[in-house]
């Protein structure tokens, strides 16, 4: 297992985080798994003896039994706080009360106190707003955040499934006043879904930020079980809960690559996809979430597989798509004016560092 800095900070995660949406179980997040009890201590225990000390949740998963469960788990295994790192969120509706969802800070205050009860911790290693609130000024949202940072409940804040303007606009309203930025931002990001690359990425790379990709595998649309003539019909998460949305004839293109690379090194589609996310040079840590033990120890094994530059670069081809406006007359305008080397992205290679 490798280990990155969490943005531009000092501390160290491993580049494959334990995402705990398969913990608990009610209501639509059925659909991504039912972990009880038993099966979430061996999940934990699996991923902490395979090197992962970076582990993700949130208040909304399973309406906190997830971060009921993980706080349980890490107890009950007797695991030391001082060797993890633990990222939860805010932002989703946690009750029918009229401020019990969003980020205004009387909603911060009461979810933070909420998650570190569920977690049976004092402290959040890294508090990650979970999406944007248009109803809440950001002004509000960084002020509620430092506040929960001075109190010494949170160490570090993070952002998820934000626009690169509204994340550049939130850090800029933290660094006029003093207050903290955010270090991480959490994206879907896979090789059927770069979109990431047209905003995110430039902007994480820039500002030295971290990003935690979730949903590596397209919501397990390229776990392997979905070719052109396998296609399954029971039992299958995107029956129930179709996300993300994937470009499906796209997807399966780039199946058939990795298909043909997975089975030159003997190993599972799965593990490519991982492995092409990981050698991504702005990712600091993958988020992967499983339902059983094998699941979990075949995608941490993503970590040790190297691909070659030519497979890299069959990968990048067959996925990428015609880039955006503006970004294709950026490139165009942009060759006789390029960045120093130390902010243009680094190149395809197969040595991830």
């Amino acid at each position: 297992m490798k280990y990155n800095p969490l943005g531009n900070t000092g501390v160290l995660v491993s580049e494959i985080c334990l995402g705990t949406m398969t913990f608990g179980g009610s209501g639509h997040w059925k659909a991504m798994g039912e972990l009880q009890q038993d099966a979430v201590n061996d999940i934990v225990k699996t991923a902490f003896d395979n090197g992962i000390n970076f582990i993700d949740t949130a208040n909304v998963y399973s309406f906190g039994q997830s971060e009921t469960l993980l706080g349980q788990s890490l107890k009950a295994l007797g695991l030391s706080r001082n060797d993890l790192v633990i990222a939860t969120k805010v932002r989703g509706r946690m009750g029918e009360g009229k401020n019990q969802v969003g980020l205004g800070r009387l909603q911060i205050m009461q979810q933070i106190d909420d998650s570190l009860s569920r977690l049976q911790m004092d402290h959040i290693d890294l508090y990650q707003i979970h999406g944007f609130d248009a109803l809440t000024p950001l002004e509000e949202t960084m002020r509620g955040l430092e506040d929960v940072v001075r109190s010494g409940k949170v160490r570090y804040i993070g952002c998820s499934n934000l626009a690169a303007w509204q994340v550049m606009k939130a850090n800029g309203i933290a660094e006029k006043n003093g207050w903290t930025k955010f270090v991480s931002t959490q994206n879907y990001y896979s090789i059927a879904g770069r979109d990431l690359e047209n905003e995110i990425v430039p902007m994480v790379q820039d500002q030295q930020m971290g990003i935690l990709p979730w949903s590596p595998l397209a919501g397990g649309f390229l776990s392997g079980k979905y070719t052109r003539t396998n296609k399954p019909e029971d039992g299958s998460r995107r029956l129930s809960f179709d996300f993300p949305p994937v470009d499906q004839e796209h997807a399966y293109d780039i199946i058939d690559v990795m298909e043909t690379i997975a089975n030159e090194h003997g190993v599972s589609v799965a593990r490519i996809a991982l492995a092409w996310v990981l050698a991504q040079p702005a990712v600091t840590s993958v988020i992967i979430g499983a339902k059983n033990t094998d699941q979990l120890i075949d995608n941490i094994k993503a970590a040790d597989l190297s691909l070659t530059t030519e497979q890299l670069t069959q990968l990048d081809e067959v996925s990428k798509k015609p880039k955006p406006y503006p970004q294709w007359m950026i490139e165009r305008q942009g060759g006789d004016r390029l960045a120093p080397a130390s902010f243009t992205p680094k190149p395809l290679t197969a040595a991830r560092k």
